[in-house]
């Protein structure tokens, strides 16, 4: 069985972290497969959005300890550099909106790639916690660049240290989520989101991803030199003229993501 399944249905693209047995933890084996289906997704211009969950009871608990503990494994000298900072790039370069689906439990770098993601909701039993200090690490795959902006210095920074667990009610409080969703309806409404995304002018909400993303490293000055430079290539895009057509012509929009 692999440890990633990949499903395109819609122009929707669902990757699924698939080791339920242990909590979705990463392995070398699902970390390369991961990225493998995310640059899959960069290529394939079907696909116009990306979810990615898990499967069972977890969404992730981060890395799998055995095989950081096999010394026959990649060792910590490999695992950052080549299992999780690809992907976090992966995500965040990709020109299509990305939404994490937080099934479960979210531990560790199982907390910390959702952050990188651009859109997070979360189920009402799902739960948060960066678990690094509590083995002597630090929080990796983006967290100690994502969190504190999201949520403050302060809180972050007790989080990190104190390794609490939080609710994704609470995460929703903090900042950390779009929204928090019963159960019950957190399938369909992942898929609502999804859907709805991905009939929108992908290349605009490339361009959005990108200016929220320059706004970090950017002053006010500069960052309006730079959405008028994002702006010029939104305006050039077909979606944007089938998107004044259609409000010209009083019809919907059909929005082919170019």
């Amino acid at each position: 069985m692999s440890s990633i399944l990949f499903e395109i249905k819609d122009s929707v693209a669902t990757i699924t972290l698939n080791r339920p047995e242990k909590l979705n933890s990463f392995n070398r084996e699902m970390a390369l497969l991961m990225q493998e289906k995310l640059d899959l997704c960069k290529e394939d211009k079907m696909i116009r959005c990306v979810v990615i969950t898990g499967s069972g009871k977890a969404f992730s608990a981060g890395q799998d300890l055995a095989e950081v503990a096999d010394p026959n494994g990649p060792g910590m000298q490999r695992i950052l550099s080549e299992h999780y900072n690809p992907i976090i790039t992966r995500i965040r370069e990709l020109k299509k909106p990305v939404v994490a689906a937080i099934n479960g439990v979210a531990a560790g770098a199982g907390a910390n790639i959702p952050l990188c993601c651009d859109i997070v909701v979360a189920a009402k039993s799902a739960s948060f916690i960066q678990a690094f200090s509590k083995i002597g690490l630090i929080p990796d795959s983006g967290g100690t660049f994502f969190l504190p902006r999201l949520i403050g210095w302060q809180k972050a920074s007790a989080l990190m240290m104190m390794g609490d667990k939080i609710t994704a009610e609470e995460a929703d409080k903090l900042g950390m989520l779009y929204k928090c969703i019963d159960d019950d309806k957190f399938t369909d409404e992942v898929d609502a989101i999804a859907k709805k995304l991905a009939a929108m002018p992908t290349m605009g909400l490339a361009y959005t991803k990108k200016a929220l993303q320059w706004s970090s490293t950017h002053t006010i000055y500069e960052q309006l030199q730079n959405e008028d430079k994002l702006q010029q290539w939104a305006a050039a895009t077909k979606d944007f003229k089938e998107g004044v057509a259609s409000y010209l012509e009083k019809r919907p929009a059909n929005f082919i993501g170019e």
